[in-house]
């Protein structure tokens, strides 16, 4: 019987699959391993790199054979950031890898049977597909191989902009180029971090928490407007005005520039000021007749075109006659219950972050909407007899959960209200087989329609049609 350690090296192992996390899938004596930077076809020389208890990690070592169902990687940064794993598969063969991701789930976890499952829907765009993207500065960036091994005596400057690198949270790995947001995002983080270098501002040190530049975030629309937003570590009006006047006079496309002072141990911005520096408060997104405010805190998905295909599907499943009573769990800011309201007699929003539920009232209010209803309220704890004497029956109940899927007392409470139809909206197909096995009992799986959301990951959404037997 093999025996796996450590650093043990398996030759010619043959990758038979892509997991579910997105990491590719050799077997030894039966044995799985989950290797990087592979992809199905590949035959490879593997080292052990971690030894779990059901399965192994390897890397790499050789490739003895490559796969017909590889492509060049687009990105210089391909293999050490971890934003596009599947860059090196062609995207035709990502597709096949999601769809039969969520056939396996629903199967395995779910223990569903699929008489008939759609094709997954494409993204329109598979590079600058995304409306937002959050950059780090460090002042101890991860180096190349390369530069780790250059001259010691050669000055090399380790400030850092880019993304954090997988599972090493303090290293942060410095993008000159990204595939993710159109321009000017590259021209905007790169114009930003030669300011700050030039005028000596300090990047941030995640260990220490210290530094003066900590975060930038910038957003678009498909209307042309553009949100920048700079988090820094601490005041410093001179500084700060310094570097946001550079920002308005290089980018006088900037729609809406903003800062943020910071000085909390993570990063989040939900419970600070943001300051608005030149331009407006909000960026404007149209879905079809409908306009979408989005604010610097604003949750708003990620791929705005494809989101309009997520919604249509939803609203197909949802077969809205203007009759019904629909509720929507986990609304967000609201953008699905505002997109079905038309064909609704009422719908009604639940969302636990109150933030999100003010955005979601005021585009509703923005839109003309008279029929919508959005409650904050923790999921669980909220949807009982007395929620539903206030707002009415459902007839349609959407849930769109997050990838930790739905409360089991959210199931419960759904199996109680047992509406004629629910139309579950989910990122993580494991979950969502988990919460559609519970609501078995009640419900049968009628459609399932996988959408591409998010091109070169593993990432799926998946939208499924239940209906009460």
């Amino acid at each position: 019987m093999t025996k796996f350690k450590r650093g043990n090296i398996f030759n010619n192992v043959e990758i038979v699959d892509i997991a579910s996390g997105g990491k590719a899938v050799g077997k030894v004596d039966n044995v799985v391993i989950f290797i990087n930077n592979a992809v199905p076809g590949d035959v490879v020389d593997v080292v052990i790199n971690s030894v779990k208890r059901r399965y192994y990690e390897g890397n790499v070592l050789n490739f003895i054979k490559f796969s017909d169902k590889r492509t060049d990687p687009k990105c210089t940064h391909f293999g050490v950031c971890g934003g596009c794993k599947w860059q090196n598969l062609s995207y035709t063969e990502q597709l096949k890898f999601k769809q039969k991701q969520v056939v396996d789930n629903l199967v395995r976890i779910g223990k569903i049977t699929i008489n008939s499952i759609e094709d997954i829907i494409p993204s329109e765009n598979i590079y600058y597909y995304r409306n937002k993207l959050e950059y780090t500065f460090s002042n101890k960036r991860w180096l190349t191989k390369d530069e780790f091994n250059a001259d010691p005596f050669v000055p090399l400057n380790i400030n850092g902009l880019g993304f954090h690198i997988p599972g090493l949270f303090s290293k942060v790995l410095n993008i000159d180029e990204c595939f993710l947001q159109a321009a000017p995002s590259d021209a905007i983080r790169l114009a930003v971090k030669k300011f700050a270098i030039v005028n000596d501002y300090t990047f941030f040190d995640l260990k220490e928490q210290t530094g003066f530049l900590r975060n930038l975030i910038i957003r678009t629309s498909t209307q042309s407007e553009l949100m920048v937003i700079v988090v820094f570590h601490q005041e410093d009006d001179e500084k700060v005005n310094a570097l946001m006047q550079h920002l308005a006079e290089q980018f006088p496309e900037i729609t809406s520039l903003m800062y943020v002072i910071n000085p909390k141990r993570n990063d989040t911005i939900s419970d600070l000021d943001v300051i608005l520096y030149k331009g407006k408060d909000h960026l404007t997104e149209k879905m079809n007749e409908l306009t979408f405010r989005i604010g610097p805190k604003s949750f708003f998905q990620t791929n705005s075109v494809q989101a309009l295909t997520l919604y249509n599907v939803v609203k197909d499943f949802a077969g809205l006659t203007g009759k019904e009573i629909v509720y929507d769990l986990y609304t967000g800011t609201g953008t699905i219950a505002i997109f079905l309201s038309a064909a609704a007699k009422k719908v009604v929003g639940v969302e636990y972050i109150e933030q999100a539920i003010e955005n979601a009232k005021e585009n509703s209010l923005f839109n003309g909407q008279k029929n919508t209803v959005f409650v904050a309220g923790i999921m669980e704890k909220i949807l009982d007899n007395a929620f539903i004497q206030t707002h009415g029956q459902p007839d349609v109940v959407i849930t769109d959960p997050p990838r930790s899927g739905m409360h089991p007392k959210v199931v419960e409470q759904l199996l109680q209200i047992a509406p004629s139809k629910i139309v579950y909206v989910s990122c993580n197909p494991s979950t969502q087989a988990r919460d559609l096995a519970l609501l078995s009992g009640a419900y049968n799986v009628l459609k399932i329609q996988p959408v591409d959301m998010f091109p070169h990951t593993e990432h799926v959404e998946n939208v499924a049609l239940l209906l009460k037997k």
